[in-house]
């Protein structure tokens, strides 16, 4: 099964693009068809809400006026907060019972109209954003909607930024053009990346990376970031520390284009644990189970590694045992690179050197590199020892 997190501020454009989805074969779990469903006449959630805002927001059949409602709780953020806290809780309940019953395959997507205000993000391995313009949003709701131009500013100004709602998207799709744009776009990214992602977790198969060298990306933090809250929410208490390492983590270094992320636990057997959740993130495990070893004990270098399932974002998640070496030096790497610039300068040289060589797979492309490891993971055990480097966070 994979869970999609659909989001966008009102008048975005949102229903065109889980409609395109739905007609491709997705089962789509509506926040805003739910919302209205848990507040129907005779509902406890009805009750409740009358309770807190008065009769007033009831129309004279007594069924809820929606516009009433809007104009009271949207208009300051104690009455918001009200709102959400009745209706929310409502809300999640009647989704788990609709995603409980869809079938082990299916591509669900949850189109939730606050995921990002709700911090839900990180409980999808692929967050959906669709946005438009704030101006044009307004002219949407107003000739679309009938809302006031008040009413449509205030509703909007009430919702995420763009600033929040791009530090959680994994897609962004932009819908300033025509409703056919807009699902030209949903199509494709349906076509290139939802259904790889989920046949890809069906069979247990990770998505392929290039072994390509590409010049260094000022994204690859965000992306990482998002990784990392994933990650967060996927092991839970089982993972003392998550931590974006690898050539990525480094500003300015040019690298293949794979997020690599440390999870660290206590033994071996949380890694294992950690397997089923992990895949429900997008994270499906391979085969390998040990590093290249650098020292005399080669039990003390084995490792779980997991890779994303997801063809839009290849990231390798490296569970290792807290304290022993592997995990140690997957940290101080990071470290030693980024302090020493002529070090990052020799390993960026290598780096270009072996691209040039044109390796098939990321595979070869790591075992030509090892040569040069064998004495770097001697001389950042220096480096640490002098600086008395312990890892940061």
């Amino acid at each position: 099964m994979l869970r999609i997190g659909l989001t966008g501020g009102i008048g975005a454009g949102k229903s065109t693009v889980s409609a395109t989805f739905s007609e491709l074969g997705a089962i789509v779990v509506d926040g805003d068809v739910i919302a209205r469903e848990v507040v129907e006449p005779g509902t406890p959630g009805l009750k409740k809400l009358v309770e807190a805002f008065g009769d007033e927001i009831l129309h004279p059949d007594g069924a809820l006026n929606r516009p009433a409602l809007a104009a009271i709780a949207f208009s300051d953020d104690e009455k918001r907060q009200t709102l959400n806290g009745i209706v929310h809780p409502l809300v999640a309940h009647r989704r788990s019972e609709l995603i409980d019953e869809a079938h082990e395959d299916a591509v669900i997507v949850e189109d939730i109209p606050l995921l990002v205000e709700s911090q839900m993000a990180s409980m999808f391995p692929l967050v959906i954003i669709v946005n438009a313009d704030p101006e044009l949003r307004v002219r949407r709701l107003i000739e679309y909607r009938n809302f006031t131009e008040e009413d449509a500013r205030a509703r909007i100004a009430a919702q995420a930024s763009e600033e929040q709602r791009r530090a959680v998207a994994d897609v962004w799709l932009d819908n300033s053009g025509s409703a056919g744009e807009l699902v030209a776009k949903a199509r494709a990214l349906w076509h290139e990346r939802i259904q790889p992602f989920a046949h890809n977790i069906k069979t247990g198969q990770p998505a392929r990376s290039a072994p390509d060298l590409v010049p260094a990306d000022p994204g690859w933090a965000a992306d990482a970031q998002r990784i990392l809250a994933r990650l967060r929410t996927a092991c839970g208490h089982r993972a003392m520390r998550i931590n974006h390492i690898g050539s990525t983590a480094i500003p300015g270094l040019d690298a293949k284009n794979v997020i690599d992320v440390q999870v660290t636990v206590a033994s071996l057997d949380v890694a294992d644990e950690i397997s089923e959740p992990l895949l429900a993130a997008g994270y499906v495990r391979t085969p390998i189970t040990q590093d290249t070893v650098h020292t005399d004990d080669p039990a003390l270098w084995q490792k779980r590694l997991f890779c994303s399932a997801d063809p839009g974002r290849p990231t390798n998640v490296h569970v290792r045992v807290n304290g022993w070496p592997g995990q140690q030096f997957a940290l101080l790497f990071v470290d030693w690179l980024k302090a020493n610039p002529s070090v990052r300068d020799e390993y960026l040289s290598l780096k270009r050197r072996v691209a040039a060589q044109g390796h098939e797979t990321t595979s070869d492309y790591a075992d030509a590199k090892e040569p040069w490891f064998l004495d770097a993971y001697r001389r950042a055990r220096v480096w640490a020892d002098t600086t008395r480097w312990s890892p940061a966070g």
